[in-house]
């Protein structure tokens, strides 16, 4: 069982709050259009749901 997950932010951090921001760069976010694959997990989750507005999450299964 190899879950992974492929997430891209495709929205700038400009005007978000300190929070949002730690979140990206806790997701390994940190520049536009940037793209990183990691273990599907619930915390990773979690992260993505805070921050849904500025990301596009592709699953690979």
């Amino acid at each position: 069982m190899n879950d992974t997950i492929t997430y891209t932010q495709v929205k700038s951090y400009i005007g978000s709050t300190k929070a949002v921001r730690a979140t990206l760069k806790g997701l390994g976010l940190l520049r536009m259009h940037m793209t990183v694959t990691r273990k599907d997990t619930p915390e990773l989750r979690g992260m993505l749901d805070k921050v849904q507005h500025l990301v596009r999450i592709v699953e690979d299964k």
